[in-house]
């Protein structure tokens, strides 16, 4: 191979990687909107977003269970971390779209799902997460023009909940429901719709609701 030829080669091969290295970059943001089942389900239906896993995180214990936290007294929030190709979908979008598919007028839970586990957050790591959560604070409050109760809350352990919580609504196998035997994905809409959530958003924001059918 000639020299000419040979930094041709070495040059594509510089250009190519730095190229897919760039685009595999992703960033992450933690919020809490309720249960977690439903925030994972709908961000992981946005291009751009690589991945949204169900976790806990706020409280005061360490790898905390399902059953802890939804007893409550441990002070965690049911979390989802999203993970995102900010050349897609940016921060500024992310959040805009959390705040109106979800009742941040609630402080006591979200929907039928009551207790400190349900509550609304935003949970940020950085400079930049925390003033462009502000932001999409102050905007969504001047839209709604009610009291939003949704804080910002430094992100200090995310716990990755269990298994059986992942893509929740996407399982195929049979649980048993107070309709009968269901698919767990099935099992999972019917749980989103007789707990009004889509309802509930959709009257809270009405044309700037997200997720809603």
């Amino acid at each position: 191979m000639s020299k000419i030829l040979f930094k041709t080669f070495l040059l594509f091969l510089t250009v190519t990687l730095t190229s897919n290295i760039l685009h595999a970059a992703t960033d992450k943001i933690v919020v809490a909107g309720g249960c977690f089942w439903c925030v994972e389900a709908d961000f992981e239906s946005l291009d751009g977003v690589k991945e949204a896993i169900s976790g806990y995180t706020g409280g005061t214990i360490e790898n905390p269970s399902y059953k802890e936290v939804v007893r409550g007294g441990t002070g965690h929030y049911e979390a989802v971390e999203i993970e995102y190709d900010p050349a897609i979908i940016s921060l500024d979008s992310i959040l805009y779209i959390f705040l109106r598919s979800v009742d941040v007028t609630d402080d006591g839970g979200q929907f039928c799902d009551r207790g400190e586990s349900y509550r609304t957050a935003i949970f940020i790591d950085n400079k930049l997460q925390n003033e462009k959560a502000k932001v999409a604070l102050k905007e969504a409050q001047k839209e709604l023009n009610r009291k939003i109760v949704t804080p910002i809350i430094k992100l200090e352990k995310f716990y990755i909940a269990e298994d059986y919580h992942q893509d929740y609504y996407k399982g195929e196998n049979i649980i048993l429901t107070r309709y009968g035997p269901r698919k767990q994905s099935s099992a999972y809409k019917l749980y989103r719709k007789s707990c009004r959530r889509d309802d509930t958003v959709k009257k809270l924001w009405g044309s700037s609701a997200q997720f809603t059918k």
